[in-house]
C-alpha cells in the first residue's frame, strides 16, 4: 500500500512540476546565452532544427567551424551515433549484405556511402547504388554545382545527410515515435489532438510520418501556453519572486525550511537566490532534481526535446500560426493563486521526494510515459495519470478540471467558427484523466476517434 501511495505522489509531483518546468529552463537558457552567433545555413535550419532532437551532434559544433571542412573525429562520431540509432529501430537483417568500398576520406560522395553501408546491412528496399538510393530519397541533394561528390563535407553538409538518412530510413521501415492522439471534425473543420510531454529525449524522436504530416498540412498550431513568447516569460519571472519584502523564510514552517537548507546543500545551490522564489516556483524548479541522472541529460536539454517546444519551433519556422489555449500568463496565475498551504505541501512534497526518493522514482514514472508514448500506448499511458485521479486537494483540481472543460470550450469553438485543419498539443493527462478535454467534446455531440485507425 506504501509503494501504491509514493507512485501515486510521485506521479502527481511530475504532473504538476512538467506543466511550467518547461519555462524555467527557456529562461536560464536566455540568460545564459551564448555571445556568439553559431554558424548556420539559412536553407539549413529547418533539417537542422530536426536533427538536434536525434542525439546525433552536440550543439557546441555550431560554434565550431560549421561550415568548415569536417574532421575525422566529426565524421566518426556522427556516424557512430547515427548507426547507432538505426540499430536501436531492431530492425531484421539482411543477410546478403555485402558492404560498398569506402575511403574514409570526408568526402560528400564517401559519407553518402558509409550512411548507406548503415542501412544497406537491414532487410529494406535499398537497391545496390548508393548513389541513387540517397538521390531517390532526397537524402543527397545537389546544387547549380552539381552533386559534388569528390568534395570534402562541411561539418554542415554531413550532418545534414545523416538527419535526412535517419528520417528517410525510419520512414522506410515504417517506424518513428506514434504518440497518443486522436482526431475531431465536423463538415469544414479537422482537428489533431496530441497528448504532449513536456520533457523528452533523444529516443522519441524522429516521428511518425502520419503524424508530422499532420502538423504540416495544418493551418494553425495550438497550444497550453506558447513559451517562446518573451513578454510572457517576463512575466512568469516577476510573479515567481517575493516583491514585498518578505522570503521564503517568512511565509514556510521552520520545518520546510529547513528541509529546503538540506536540499539546497546536497545540491550546493545558494540559499539567497532559493529564498526569493515563491513555494510554486521552487517547486517547478526543483521537482528535476528529484530525478536521477538515468537519462544522461540536463533540465535545459530534456526541455528542448519536450514535445511541446518541438512542434513551437517547427510552428515558427514554417511561419504556422501559433493559438494559445491557456497562455503562460493564466497558468503562471493559477499556480500564483493557490492558498499558502497549498503552496507550502506542494513544496514540502517535492523536498521530501528529494531527500527520501520513493522506490519508484519520477525518472522512472517519466520513462513509463516516453514507452507509452512512442508506442502510442494510450491504456498504458493512462494508468500512469490515473494515480492521480481520486485525490481531492486544491492543488490537483487547479491541474485538470476546470481547465480540461475550457479547453474543450476553445476547440469546440475552432470546430464551429473556423475551417480548415488545426493542430491541438496539450499535456497528456488533459485526454486521460477523468472527465478530460476528450470527455467534454463527446458531451458536446463530438466523435473523438483515435488518429491512428
Amino acid at each position: 500500500m506504501m509503494k501504491k501511495i509514493m507512485k501515486r505522489t510521485s506521479a502527481i509531483l511530475l504532473g504538476a512540476s512538467l506543466m511550467l518546468t518547461t519555462v524555467v529552463p527557456v529562461i536560464h537558457a536566455e540568460e545564459q546565452s551564448l555571445p556568439l552567433t553559431p554558424s548556420i545555413s539559412e536553407w539549413a535550419i529547418e533539417t537542422l532544427n530536426e536533427g538536434e532532437k536525434y542525439g546525433i551532434f552536440p550543439m557546441e559544433w555550431y560554434f565550431d567551424g560549421f561550415l568548415q571542412e569536417i574532421s575525422v573525429d566529426k565524421v566518426n562520431e556522427l556516424l557512430a551515433l547515427t548507426e547507432k540509432k538505426i540499430a536501436s529501430l531492431g530492425l531484421d537483417e539482411n543477410k546478403q549484405y555485402k558492404p560498398v568500398s569506402v575511403k574514409n576520406d570526408n568526402t560528400r560522395g564517401d559519407i553518402v556511402k558509409r550512411l548507406y553501408n548503415i542501412v544497406a546491412r537491414y532487410d529494406l528496399p535499398v537497391g545496390k547504388d548508393p548513389i541513387q538510393f540517397m538521390k531517390e530519397h532526397h537524402i543527397l541533394q545537389g546544387s547549380a554545382n552539381g552533386l559534388q561528390l569528390e568534395s570534402k563535407a562541411t561539418t554542415q553538409q554531413a550532418v545534414i545527410l545523416a538527419v535526412r538518412f535517419i528520417q528517410s530510413t525510419y520512414g522506410l521501415a515504417e517506424q518513428g515515435s506514434n504518440g497518443v492522439a486522436w482526431v475531431v471534425q465536423d463538415e469544414d473543420t479537422l482537428v489533431y489532438l496530441l497528448g504532449s510531454i513536456h520533457l523528452g529525449t533523444p529516443d522519441l524522436y524522429p516521428f511518425n510520418n502520419k503524424l508530422v504530416k499532420a502538423f504540416n498540412e495544418s493551418d494553425a498550431l495550438l497550444v497550453e501556453a506558447n513559451i517562446l513568447d518573451a513578454e510572457a516569460l517576463e512575466y512568469y519571472a516577476e510573479k515567481a519572486m517575493y516583491t514585498d519584502g518578505k522570503t521564503l523564510k517568512d511565509t514556510v514552517a521552520p520545518e520546510t525550511y529547513a528541509k529546503l537548507e538540506q536540499v539546497a546543500k546536497l545540491y550546493n545551490l545558494p540559499m539567497e537566490e532559493l529564498t526569493v522564489q515563491k513555494p510554486w516556483m521552487l517547486s517547478s524548479a526543483l521537482s528535476m532534481l528529484a530525478m536521477d541522472d538515468s537519462f544522461g541529460m540536463t533540465p535545459q536539454e530534456m526541455t528542448m526535446h519536450g514535445i511541446d517546444i518541438y512542434f513551437l519551433l517547427n510552428a515558427q519556422l514554417q511561419q504556422k500560426p501559433v493559438i494559445e489555449l491557456e497562455g503562460t500568463r493564466a497558468q503562471v496565475d493559477m499556480f500564483d493563486a493557490l492558498s499558502p498551504e497549498a503552496q507550502e505541501q506542494s513544496l514540502v512534497a517535492v523536498l521530501d521526494n528529494i531527500i527520501n526518493p520513493s522506490e519508484e522514482n519520477q525518472s522512472e514514472i517519466l520513462q513509463e510515459w516516453f514507452t507509452s508514448w512512442q508506442q502510442g500506448n494510450v491504456e498504458e499511458f493512462a494508468k500512469s495519470f490515473q494515480a492521480m485521479e481520486g485525490q481531492s486537494s486544491e492543488f490537483n483540481e487547479m491541474l485538470f478540471g476546470l481547465r480540461d472543460e475550457q479547453m474543450a470550450k476553445k476547440i469546440m469553438n475552432v470546430l464551429e467558427e473556423k475551417k480548415g485543419k488545426y493542430f491541438v498539443v496539450v499535456g497528456s493527462g488533459h485526454f486521460l484523466v477523468d472527465k478530460n478535454i476528450r470527455y467534454h467534446l463527446e458531451q458536446n455531440g463530438y466523435d473523438v476517434k483515435p488518429f491512428y485507425q
